[in-house]
C-alpha cells in the first residue's frame, strides 16, 4: 500500500494568534514494501509528516493518498478507522500509553477495539508477545513489573496485533541502551524482511538510516529537502552539514581517511562495506610505506 502526499500543506491553528506552517507544498511516495527513514533537525515538520500517514491530521490543502483512500481538508473524521488499522504507528516511548492490568490484555485491548472478539484478540497477543522477542510468561504479568526495553516491546505489540501493513515509528530506539537499541532495530528488519511489512522511522539515528533503511526523505523548515537513497544522501556530506543534519559513524570515519590519502569510488554507509574497501586498499599502502 503506496502512501503519496500530493502538494500537501498543514498550517496549525489558522486564523488565530498562534498560526504556525507543518508542512509547505510536500509531494513524495512512501512505496509499499519500502523501509522509509525522515530526517531532519528539530521542528523541520517530521512528526506532523507523520500524523497524516494514518490521517490523526488531514491536510490543510493538498491530497494525502493512503492506498486507494484520499484524505482531503474536506474528508469526515468519520470512516477513517480502516486507515488507522492498516497504518499502525508507535509514538516515542510508547511505553508510557500501556494501562492494562496484564500484557495480554493490553496487547489484545486494540484489536478488540477494532471489533476482533475477545478470545482472537487474546490469542493474536499470545503471537505478539513471540513475534516482538518476549518470554510467554509475561502475558499475565503487569506491563509495569517489566523492563522499560520489555514495556517497549510490550506497545509494540499492541500496534502489531492490528496487523498493519505500515508501521510508523517515532524514535523508535530514543532512551534504550546500545544493546536494547540494536535489538529493537533488528526487530524491525525482521518485519520488514520476513513480512514484507512496510517501514517508516523518523530518526536523529543515522547509522540507523545506513543500516537499515532504503529510502530518505529530508525535511527542513517543513518542506521537502531532498529524497533518495542513503548513499545519494549521505553522498554530499557538505550539504548535510549546512542542514543541521550528521553522518553514519562509519562516513564520518571514511572522511578522516579520505584526507590522509585513501580513496574511495563510493560513500561507505557500513562497516562491512568499510571494511571491504580498505582490504582493497590497505596493500598497496603498505607497500607505499615500506619503499
Amino acid at each position: 500500500m503506496d502512501i503519496t502526499f500530493k502538494d500537501v500543506s498543514y498550517t496549525y491553528q489558522p486564523g488565530t494568534p498562534f498560526q504556525g506552517l507543518g508542512l509547505e507544498h510536500v509531494s513524495l511516495t512512501i512505496e509499499s514494501g519500502s523501509y522509509t527513514a525522515i530526517i531532519g533537525h528539530t521542528g523541520s515538520g517530521k512528526s506532523t509528516l507523520l500524523q497524516h500517514l494514518n490521517a490523526l491530521l488531514k491536510p490543510t490543502a493538498g491530497v494525502v493518498q493512503i492506498g486507494d483512500r484520499e484524505i482531503t481538508p474536506e474528508t469526515n473524521n468519520k470512516n477513517l478507522k480502516a486507515i488507522r488499522q492498516k497504518v499502525g504507528m508507535v509514538f516515542q516511548f510508547p511505553e508510557s500509553q500501556l494501562f492494562e492490568a496484564t500484557v495480554q490484555k493490553d496487547i489484545a485491548f486494540g484489536p478488540q477495539n477494532f471489533g476482533v472478539p475477545e478470545a482472537e484478540a487474546m490469542a493474536r497477543a499470545i503471537h505478539m508477545v513471540e513475534l516482538v522477542g518476549l518470554p510467554a510468561d509475561v502475558l499475565e504479568k503487569s506491563p509495569f513489573d517489566l523492563s522499560g526495553g520489555q514495556m517497549r516491546r510490550v506497545a509494540i505489540a499492541g500496534v502489531l496485533a492490528m496487523q498493519p501493513e505500515v508501521l510508523v515509528l517515532d524514535e523508535p530506539t530514543a532512551g534504550l541502551d546500545p544493546v536494547g537499541r540494536r535489538e529493537m532495530m533488528a526487530l524491525f528488519t525482521r518485519l520488514h524482511e520476513e513480512q514484507g511489512m512496510t517501514i517508516v522511522m523518523v530518526t536523529h539515528q543515522m547509522d540507523d538510516v545506513a543500516n537499515y533503511a532504503n529510502h530518505v526523505i529530508v525535511l527542513e523548515n517543513g518542506q521537502l529537502a531532498k529524497s533518495g537513497t542513503p548513499r545519494e544522501i549521505f553522498a554530499d556530506p557538505a550539504w548535510l552539514t549546512a542542514k543541521h543534519l550528521g553522518l553514519p559513524t562509519t562516513t564520518q570515519f571514511a572522511q578522516a581517511l579520505i584526507q590522509k590519502g585513501f580513496v574511495f569510488d563510493q560513500v561507505p554507509l557500513t562497516e562491512h562495506e568499510l571494511a571491504a574497501m580498505l582490504q582493497a586498499q590497505l596493500p598497496s599502502k603498505v607497500g607505499e610505506r615500506r619503499e
